[in-house]
């Protein structure tokens, strides 16, 4: 898993009283893990402006409603990018998105839409667009997010071996892509 933001340690104090009800400290933890959480969903949802906002917002509405349950066994911030990456997760399982079909290159965002370094390619980001939904979710989580396989398998439900595979073939499809855009 990626490291925490460095604010993390201020981060408890806003924490519980947000959890004792106090908006403004809520406010103050939504804009200081907004970018990262929308980050992880955007990719997760493929690029999709809109999705990745309606689960940005869904991520922290449930963050908000169960920070009570909050137990301090992990940073905040881990906490909530946890339950965001569900939040898509779920929301690629509810859709039923079909686990093969490759994104329409039309579907794909700008180069300036994406929240990636400067030095990510354009194509690479691209190609991850165009991966099936469960294949673009494995290689993310692992590639991207950091990951390991027994985490992935647990959230996806799949034995580790299916994740590892699913990993094996999303790069092949990656490879694949990237060489018919060169």
């Amino acid at each position: 898993m990626p490291p925490a933001p460095a604010a993390d340690t201020s981060d408890m104090d806003d924490v519980r009283a947000a959890a004792a009800g106090d908006r403004q400290a809520f406010q103050r933890l939504y804009r200081l893990h907004v970018d990262r959480i929308y980050g992880a969903v955007y990719r997760l949802s493929g690029y999709d402006h809109a999705r990745a906002e309606d689960l940005t917002q869904d991520a922290f509405v449930r963050a908000w409603q169960k920070l009570a349950g909050f137990r301090h066994e992990s940073a905040f911030s881990t906490w909530l990018y946890r339950l965001a990456v569900n939040v898509a997760l779920m929301d690629i399982r509810a859709r039923g998105a079909d686990p093969v079909r490759m994104m329409d290159e039309d579907d794909l965002p700008e180069h300036a839409e994406t929240p990636f370094c400067a030095a990510e390619r354009k194509e690479l980001e691209q190609a991850i667009g165009r991966l099936p939904p469960r294949a673009r979710a494995v290689l993310v989580l692992h590639d991207v997010e950091g990951w390991h396989h027994d985490e992935i398998g647990k959230e996806l439900g799949m034995a580790v071996g299916s994740s590892k595979a699913a990993l094996h073939r999303a790069r092949g499809l990656l490879r694949k892509v990237l060489g018919e855009s060169s």
